[in-house]
């Protein structure tokens, strides 16, 4: 995996505020071809909303007004937290903000960019990644939270909660799939490999399974490390679950970006550990009596903590068929995960959840959210992501009628009053993730809109009755649609849409619980 050549660190110009510069360390190859280290800083101007609302995509949906102006309102926030390089941050793009606390953090930028590349034609918010990317040591560490005026880091390399998640290739896999952009599948490529070894090198256990902490994984006080161990800081000698899951996706990734770029001889190794990897969760850490993947404790048992993290294994795909439907079914238990606002990070009954969100003790988040969601696709659940997206979307929106903002997250219980209510810590105008849920959870999962770039096909699962749709919808790189569906009497009748398009594309038609559908070829203007 490394060279033998062992050498003082080299980095960005401004690493001298980072004390891991006085480790000598060795030099993964993948980073000698990492161009972001010496890339010059972006001085281009920023965009601003007033400028780009009428660029964006314009969602329809009658009797839905707040519903389309919260998805205004976040397209607002996010423009406001827009961002160029400081001269002495040594980052070289400009990006979108976190909104949380004048840092940058690689778990929320990725989520960040889910919604981004509905506004790309505005600003390139996939350039976000860019700036960890230039901060990559020799040895292929990146540091997951860094001050966005001077660069400094929060942690140093070894801490437990350094880094993490391993998400940034799932991220940019996405962004190649929408915009076939090869160039800059080329550039991410070996800083994602380089990033991948030394997580392999550095936050495995012997049998190749990995950890983090309660930081690391962004799920910071969730109980879920045995007593005795802090639940932020410490990796507590356990099996992480999430961690595991994330790994195994990011073999998955990393082994289809090397196919399109025709660099298979660089992921044998990958391929390996996927299958290690898809062996060992599934021996280790499913509990068959419970029908779920949990957290394995130092002495080997399970944690019994039910958290939304374990729902990485089907975005990672790591589930097989025939447990699929026993883990997903967890979901939709009202003593579990399907409160009234859903889903929340801690399941339910357990007795650390709290009904006011409490964090991550019940809070009701935008990442785990949307990566549940992405991963009952990639199961056929269809009608089911639906249902959760609709709910997630609703509640978000009714707090949004009472405070005219959104909340980087969300109570899972109602108030005394029976209304939804943002979490007892939350931070306002949080844009931030939470613009995935009035912009990809609406257009994704309310609308049912599931593009497909790469073989230029829409999949549109059609569930409302409402008329809905979408206007100046931006498709790959250059395609723009409009997709109108009209109000229907019910969900079994055969939807009436108007559909155009400035280039050919195929969208497929679903309806009736999926069980009716139609295929219609649109020409090009």
């Amino acid at each position: 995996m490394f060279m033998t050549l062992s050498f003082t660190l080299r980095r960005a110009s401004t690493g001298e505020n980072n004390p891991n510069n006085e480790i000598t360390i060795r030099q993964n190859r993948f980073v000698l071809e990492n161009e972001f280290i010496s890339q010059p800083r972006e001085i281009s101007p920023l965009p601003t909303f007033t400028n780009e609302r009428a660029k964006l995509p314009k969602p329809v949906w009658d009797g839905h007004a707040d519903a389309i102006n919260c998805y205004y309102k976040t397209w607002e926030l996010a423009f406001k937290n827009l961002n160029r390089p400081s001269l002495f941050s040594g980052f070289v793009s400009n990006y979108i903000d976190t909104a949380f606390d004048g840092n940058i953090f690689m778990w929320d930028s990725v989520f960040m960019l889910m919604f981004g590349r509905y506004g790309a034609r505005s600003f390139n918010f996939q350039g976000t990644l860019d700036n960890f990317y230039s901060h990559q040591y020799n040895d292929g560490y990146i540091c997951r939270d860094m001050e966005q005026d001077t660069c400094k880091e929060r942690f140093t390399r070894y801490d437990p909660s350094a880094t993490g998640p391993e998400i940034m290739a799932w991220s940019e896999w996405e962004y190649y799939k929408n915009f076939g952009d090869t160039e800059r599948l080329r550039k991410v490529f070996p800083c994602l490999m380089a990033y991948h070894e030394w997580m392999q090198a550095n936050h495995t256990w012997p049998d190749g399974t990995y950890w983090s902490s309660g930081l690391g994984c962004g799920m910071d006080n969730l109980p879920r490390v045995q007593p005795g161990y802090d639940a932020a800081t410490s990796h507590g000698h356990m099996i992480w679950n999430d961690a595991c899951m994330q790994a195994l996706l990011d073999c998955r990734v990393l082994i289809e970006m090397a196919k399109t770029l025709g660099r298979e001889a660089d992921v044998a190794g990958l391929i390996a550990e996927r299958d290690h990897l898809m062996e060992v969760v599934n021996d280790r850490l499913w509990d068959e009596d419970t029908a779920f993947y949990y957290d394995v404790w130092k002495d080997g048992s399970f944690s019994n903590v039910k958290h939304l993290g374990a729902y990485w294994a089907l975005l990672a795909e790591a589930v097989p068929e025939d447990r699929a439907d026993a883990f997903i079914a967890h979901l939709t238990n009202e003593n579990e995960f399907a409160t009234p606002c859903m889903l929340p990070a801690l399941s339910k009954d357990h007795p650390a959840f709290q009904a006011d969100g409490g964090y991550w003790c019940g809070g009701v988040w935008a990442p785990t959210n949307y990566m549940t969601l992405r991963g009952l696709d990639l199961y056929g659940k269809y009608g089911l992501s639906h249902r959760i997206g609709l709910n997630y979307l609703t509640n978000v929106v009714s707090v949004y009628n009472d405070t005219g903002t959104v909340y980087e997250n969300y109570a899972p219980m109602p108030d005394a009053n029976g209304k939804p209510r943002q979490g007892s810590v939350s931070h306002a105008d949080f844009v931030g993730w939470t613009g995935v849920v009035p912009i990809s959870v609406l257009f994704e999962y309310v609308f049912g809109l599931k593009p497909d770039a790469q073989n230029n096909v829409i999949r549109w699962h059609i569930d409302l009755t409402d008329r809905f749709g979408v206007e100046q919808y931006p498709f790959g790189t250059d395609a723009t649609l409009s997709l109108l569906c009209e109000a229907r009497g019910s969900e079994t009748e055969e939807p009436e849409v108007h559909i155009t398009s400035n280039r050919p594309v195929t969208v497929e038609i679903y309806w009736n619980g999926d069980q009716q559908s139609k295929t219609i070829a649109v020409a090009g203007n």
